[in-house]
């Protein structure tokens, strides 16, 4: 039920804009996209220095860490095998 006096809440927005499926697949994007950033920050690395040791290209890398993209795996796994990470699927 909506209590406020403004309109509808982002949570009931969402529900009436994506199906569960679809809010599930950019929750676990956003997560991908922060843990790939966190792990640069970590690491100390700029996104031209791990753009130089991944060779995936810096706009690309500043993409994905804004979630402009959608990244395909084979640039993912680059990212994250340069960042001495690897990918885990979960069910």
């Amino acid at each position: 039920m909506n209590n406020s006096a403004i309109g509808k809440s982002w949570d009931e927005v969402r529900a009436e804009l994506f199906t569960p499926q679809e809010l599930k697949e950019m929750e676990s994007r956003v997560k991908l996209m922060h843990a790939i950033a966190d792990a640069r920050k970590k690491k100390g690395l700029s996104q031209r220095e791990l753009e130089k040791i991944s060779g995936v290209s810096q706009p690309v890398i500043a993409r994905m860490e804004k979630g402009d993209v959608n990244a395909k795996i084979d640039t993912i796994m680059k990212i994250l095998i340069a960042l001495g990470g690897e990918l885990s699927v979960t069910f």
